[in-house]
């Protein structure tokens, strides 16, 4: 009788062992899918992050360089008003001076309105004070610091579709281990809950990390 009662606990445990092993496979395919889908989603983040990146790099060198041009033309100011009150210049070729004068004074300040769209973008400048072109077209200048902000918001997206991705592969390893382990269910058990809990915030940190992309 006591040899037939093992037999039979050698069977359930057998396939508690086996039903353990297929839910573990079942959850090992379905956590690599979302790791799959998670990582496609996060390269793809990277990218656009890497464009605001280059983006803040290009937009700065070019508000360096209306600031340079800007520089110039103040210098120049300075010199014609300067030599206007020393008194050296004859009344018959002061009207161009003072003209030349007041030509460099609205280079300043078109240069000066050029540097704020560039650097805070056409939206928050309002149409009135659109004055840089691109490509032709005003109006569509994405200014520095919204590019910064892009970056940084991808950046942040980036990192928590990381975090996902970490505990995906940290429930696959678990999966792999519930597999791996023969005639102990309740350790195989132990294993799927652990994997199950690992993966459900893998879940929710991808989800978070693209709730967060812009």
């Amino acid at each position: 009788m006591s040899k037939k009662n093992n037999n039979t606990e050698m069977v359930e445990v057998s396939v508690a062992s086996e039903r353990a092993e297929a839910i573990g496979g079942v959850l090992i395919a379905f956590f690599a899918a979302l790791m799959a889908i998670s990582q496609m989603v996060n390269g793809e983040l990277e990218e656009e992050m890497m464009i605001a990146h280059n983006k803040v790099v290009n937009y700065s060198s070019w508000y360096q360089s209306k600031s340079i041009k800007e520089s110039l033309k103040e210098s120049e100011l300075n010199y014609l008003e300067n030599l206007i009150n020393t008194g050296l210049i004859s009344e018959e070729n002061k009207p161009k001076i003072e003209a030349t004068i007041q030509a460099t004074k609205e280079k300043i300040e078109k240069y000066n309105l050029e540097k704020t769209e560039i650097l805070i973008g056409s939206s928050h400048v309002g149409e009135a004070q659109w004055t840089q072109d691109l490509n032709g077209e005003l109006g569509q200048i994405i200014g520095v610091k919204e590019w910064e902000t892009l970056a940084d918001e991808y950046d942040i997206a980036t990192k928590k579709f990381d975090l996902g991705m970490l505990f995906f592969q940290i429930s696959i390893v678990l999966g792999a281990v519930c597999i791996i382990i023969y005639d102990n269910p309740k350790l195989q058990k132990a294993f799927i809950t652990m994997m199950i809990i690992f993966g459900v915030i893998g879940i929710l940190m991808s989800t978070y990390g693209y709730s967060l992309a812009p």
